[in-house]
């Protein structure tokens, strides 16, 4: 992107949000006097003026590869931007108090690209930590980093906090939505729990044990995705084959006797 005194003195003065904006003392680069400038911080570009009403900035201050440190001067609440290198300039600011210095260093030391690039990175670690707690999925797993963990699930813990499944099933066409094949039973319940609540609501299946996703496993999600697939199609293919069944039924009943 290139960049004139045009483009520069319009993007300082135009609507744009500013990070920081006041008035700061400036050290001179041969005087050593300070003088009351209006700054205004937008991205990673400092711009001065020399008065806030005017239209055009004085000089802007790119901070990239810079440090922001508090300094000895003759004015009170001095700070420093120092850039790395022996011919570099060093711009030694002032603040009007202690509250405006403390934040003017705070936002010009995280106003680079470099500090934006680790916040990033840092938010980027975090996300694959919650990835990898979320992946265990089992009560106090814990990811390769070791500071995502996740407690034991509150499910596991409480079946009875499940929605209870409505004691009269649906129907329709006169026979039950589940299991309506005539003559079927309810298999027996091998888990040694009661069938139905104290309420009588008949209480949900227990949930799966849970195991924790092991390296073979990521490895291998491709292959799982398609043996899914395969389940669910075989599953597809024997509900339709009962539901058309069910549904020839309920036609011929119909109709009634044929004469």
């Amino acid at each position: 992107m290139k960049l004139n005194e045009r483009s520069l003195a319009f993007y300082a003065t135009c609507d744009s949000p500013a990070d920081n904006t006041g008035f700061l003392y400036k050290r001179g680069e041969r005087h050593t006097a300070y003088h009351r400038r209006w700054f205004v911080l937008k991205g990673n570009m400092l711009f001065y003026f020399e008065e806030r009403e005017s239209r055009e900035p004085v000089g802007v201050i790119v901070l990239e590869g810079c440090n922001v440190e508090l300094c000895d001067s003759a004015e009170n609440f001095a700070f420093a931007i120092r850039f790395g290198g022996a011919k570099c300039r060093t711009y030694v600011l002032a603040a009007e108090s202690q509250a405006a210095m403390e934040s003017w260093v705070k936002s010009l030391s995280r106003a680079s690209f470099d500090y934006l690039r680790l916040v990033v990175r840092e938010l980027e670690k975090q996300l694959e930590e919650m990835r990898w707690g979320l992946a265990g999925g089992c009560g106090g797993c814990q990811g390769p980093s070791g500071s995502w963990k996740l407690k034991s699930s509150a499910l596991e813990q409480s079946p009875e906090r499940l929605p209870a499944l409505p004691a009269v099933l649906p129907k329709e066409n006169g026979c039950a939505v589940w299991n309506n094949t005539p003559g079927a039973q309810r298999p027996p319940d091998t888990s040694g729990c009661s069938e139905c609540d104290d309420e009588g609501n008949p209480r949900p299946p227990p949930l799966p044990p849970r195991r924790r996703a092991s390296g073979s496993d990521v490895g291998s999600t491709r292959a799982a995705r398609v043996e899914s697939l395969s389940t669910f199609c075989q599953l597809h293919e024997q509900y339709g084959r009962e539901v058309a069944r069910l549904r020839q039924n309920w036609l011929e009943r119909q109709r009634g006797p044929q004469p």
